[in-house]
């Protein structure tokens, strides 16, 4: 799954294309790399989201097959 699509689904963004602005403005990254918002994430991959409260780590625990219910949203992801 895309992480821009994905990072909606978990609900961590309320629109995708907030979450592809960030990765264009190369504020997101994925397992220490610069991450581009087409980059495909897996199970395992550690997320680092740069926001103006500090950092946000992030570790996929599942990808959601479809939408995600806001109080399911967690069960998704584990934060460092």
């Amino acid at each position: 799954m895309r992480i821009d699509l994905f990072l909606k689904k978990i609900l961590i963004f309320k629109k995708r294309n907030e979450a592809k602005m960030m990765c264009n403005k190369e504020l997101i990254k994925v397992n220490g790399r610069i991450s581009k918002p087409s980059r495909n994430v897996r199970k395992g991959d550690v997320i680092e989201i740069e926001t103006f409260h500090g950092l946000v780590k992030l570790k996929i625990l599942e990808i959601p097959a479809g939408n995600v219910k806001k109080s399911e949203a967690d069960l998704y992801y584990e934060r460092l």
